[in-house]
């Protein structure tokens, strides 16, 4: 449609604009939900878990997380026997009790919190690994991929 003094309603540059725009803010949209979506945050604060009837407080800088499930045989006491670099968080689906060792933190928590747990960190495998780092005080950073473990002998293999 044209208007009078031949400029039409419908202008290239108002299309250009337009499209030009829709990019920036859906690139800024994609950018966003990489950047926050690669890798999840745990506050303690929030995730209120236990060691045995004590609250745990993180006091590493670093951890491994191994979420795993009590009920598959052998596991709470391959995963209370491993030595690895870092320090182990065992978080068991089940949430059964286990004495700490030296190297394995045994700990579980309310029903609100493992689901939030697992739905943070998109965990659909058990048992599953990834690593977390600190940030400030109660807060950490994972600081890995989660992986799904075939079965608990291959983080000692792997040397972690």
């Amino acid at each position: 449609m044209a208007r009078k003094g031949g400029k039409s309603l419908f202008s290239l540059s108002t299309l250009l604009a337009s499209f030009f725009g829709a990019a920036m803010v859906a690139g800024a949209f994609a950018y966003f939900n990489y950047k926050f979506s690669e890798y999840k945050f745990i506050d303690f604060k929030d995730f209120v878990y236990y060691e045995k009837s004590d609250i745990f407080k993180p006091s590493k800088k670093e951890y491994i997380i191994v979420f795993y499930s009590s009920r598959e045989k052998g596991t709470m006491d391959k995963l209370a026997n491993l030595n690895l670099n870092l320090p182990i968080l065992a978080i068991d689906y089940y949430n059964r009790v286990r004495t700490n060792t030296s190297k394995t933190t045994f700990l579980r928590s309310g029903t609100n919190t493992s689901l939030k747990f697992i739905q943070r960190f998109n965990i659909y495998d058990s048992p599953s690994i990834f690593f977390i780092k600190k940030v400030k005080d109660s807060l950490y950073k994972q600081d890995s991929m989660i992986r799904k473990l075939d079965n608990l002998d291959e983080l000692e293999e792997q040397k972690l």
